[in-house]
């Protein structure tokens, strides 16, 4: 019996005998799932490999994470860099070390 019957027939039920809290469950439950299953159809994550589909999503993500955080990483380590240079020149100008080369 495919979930659309089990879903029609608790809704039959429900119609001839009234609705229940069980029967209600039921139907609910019964459609939620329906409802889940054609959503991951339409997305294309509803045949045997969409597990593994998944896994590597969620590995290219991580690796995007991290490869994301590593660039943020050397660029700030440039920035500083980069900053002690100006200021290591500046100190050098401030006690006339060209001066003394000179």
């Amino acid at each position: 019996m495919t979930r659309e019957e089990m879903l029609a027939r608790l809704i039959a039920q429900a119609d001839a005998q009234g609705g229940d809290l069980i029967t209600l469950r039921a139907i609910v439950e019964e459609a939620s799932e329906l409802g889940a299953a054609r959503v991951l159809e339409r997305i294309g994550l509803y045949d045997p490999s969409a597990p593994d589909d998944i896994d590597e999503l969620r590995e290219l993500l991580s690796a995007w994470r991290d490869a994301k955080a590593s660039a943020w990483k050397a660029a700030v380590e440039w920035l500083v860099r980069g900053v002690l240079a100006l200021l290591l020149v500046g100190i050098a100008v401030r006690l006339g070390v060209g001066d003394m080369l000179s």
